[in-house]
């Protein structure tokens, strides 16, 4: 503006304009500093911005009500508004974490290889006009999207431990532990895998959409939680199946929808990457579904619902850290193995060793993301129909690197999990008395039931 107005001065005579030479010069000076720091400001695509927003509310769309329900069809009727209470509240809890200190542990721009600092927190710095890049040269986002877009898988991750040590934990104990584990354990691991800093990252491990950050480190805390807690009482004795098949079908159904928003939407740009991983999404999920089944035909002489669905999410897990990188024919071949693997895990092993994981979050998460994660390594091949390995490397090496990222996340979610329960149970215990657990949780800590008669 300020050049507009005094170029107006050559509407002047002559010697006006000489007169206010020095002037112009002066301000033209001034203002090309400004001038080039605008035209070089990244300027957000929309296409790419309304797409990541979309991404995010499909993620958000999976925390409520989608696993939610998944979980509370699964629990017996006494308990459902307790699972009901304790995904929402957890959910709602980790988001206000995220933007206070959780967005700048993982992505606050440190050279540390473990966590990202504490430049952001509070969201400092980041504001309408900061912007994030995407795997395109040059295309950038609003930074608000893409906080938002990895707020929802902060949230979204510990919910999914939620089902492991239902029907049994104290509320508060479930809402300390997973604000404890979301600080300790995902917060840096997301930083490792995903932060161009990170430490998984910089191995060049591929995890496109979450196989370690979200799966292996849900299932495996599910899996401790399910055994620091201890056995549902009656375990093994009393009838505790599922009360509503149909909310868990809904409930899967909205997480497969859900999961489209997960997995393109880490592409963080409309793009061929993002198609690819919708179409795996479709296809590994489908595979998976089918492969369950008839497993479940040859091994129980019948298949079930209870397997289809549980097939579903087994595949959406496994195609999760490949969903931009393998092929769709590789997609349909994980999405086939997977289920066999996860079923095993859930009527063999669960029962060899006794231990009460209520929804199966280690059989399906834990198993499927471990599967997911190694095999990513070996369907990124292009002679594989992936997308092809980094300049120089190898299958093996690939696969080697995968391993090395799938133990870090094991070992430091591990120990971290450990110690985060015990800390939790010194608090405020983790374990309500054996009385309000024959109750039902939902009349004794939350005072309602989800059906009346």
């Amino acid at each position: 503006m300020q050049l507009t107005k005094i170029s107006n001065l050559g509407r002047m005579g002559a010697a006006a304009a000489a007169l206010f030479a020095p002037v112009v010069a002066f301000a033209q000076e001034a203002a090309a500093p400004a001038a080039e720091a605008a035209a070089a400001a990244p300027v957000p695509d929309k296409a790419d911005t309304a797409f990541m927003f979309i991404c995010t509310l499909l993620v958000f769309f999976m925390i409520m009500p989608g696993i939610a329900l998944f979980y509370g069809g699964l629990v017996r009727s006494k308990n459902m508004l307790s699972v009901l209470m304790q995904c929402t509240v957890v959910g709602s809890s980790v988001m206000l974490v995220w933007v206070i200190y959780g967005y700048s542990f993982a992505f606050g721009g440190s050279t540390s290889p473990y966590w990202g600092g504490t430049a952001k927190m509070f969201l400092s710095g980041v504001t309408v006009d900061t912007t994030a890049t995407t795997f395109t040269d040059g295309v950038v986002i609003p930074e608000f999207i893409f906080m938002l877009f990895q707020m929802t898988f902060a949230a979204l991750t510990p919910v999914l431990i939620v089902g492991a040590f239902a029907e049994r934990i104290k509320f508060s104990a479930a809402v300390l532990f997973c604000l404890l584990w979301v600080t300790f354990v995902y917060f840096p691991i997301a930083h490792m895998v995903w932060d161009a800093n990170g430490l998984i990252f910089g191995w060049g491990a591929l995890d496109f959409a979450g196989g370690t950050v979200v799966h292996i480190n849900a299932g495996l805390a599910g899996l401790i939680g399910a055994i620091m807690v201890g056995k549902r009482t009656g375990f093994g004795k009393d009838m505790m199946a599922p009360h509503s098949m149909t909310l868990t079908l809904v409930g899967s159904a909205m997480l497969w929808l859900g999961w489209f928003g997960f997995n393109a939407g880490s592409n963080l740009e409309a793009s061929g990457g993002a198609m690819l991983a919708t179409v795996n999404t479709f296809l590994a999920t489908a595979a998976a579904v089918v492969s369950w089944s008839v497993v479940e035909t040859f091994t129980r002489g019948k298949a079930s619902l209870l397997g289809a669905v549980s097939g579903m999410i087994a595949g959406l897990v496994a195609i999760t850290p490949a969903a931009g990188i393998a092929g769709p024919m590789g997609a349909i071949i994980m999405g086939l193995l997977v289920s066999p693997i996860c079923y095993f895990f859930v009527s063999v092993i669960k029962n060899k060793f006794g231990y009460d994981d209520t929804a199966d979050v280690f059989g399906v998460h834990g198993a499927g993301g471990l599967f997911g994660a190694l095999a990513t390594g070996i369907f990124a091949s292009s002679s594989l129909g992936g997308i092809g390995y980094a300049e120089g490397v190898t299958m093996g090496g690939q696969f080697m690197t995968q391993v090395y990222a799938v133990v870090v996340t094991i070992l430091w979610c591990g120990i971290g999990s450990i110690i985060l329960y015990k800390v939790v149970d010194l608090i405020v215990g983790l374990r309500v008395p054996v009385e309000a657990e024959r109750e039902g949780l939902d009349l004794s800590a939350h005072g309602e039931s989800a059906y009346h008669s």
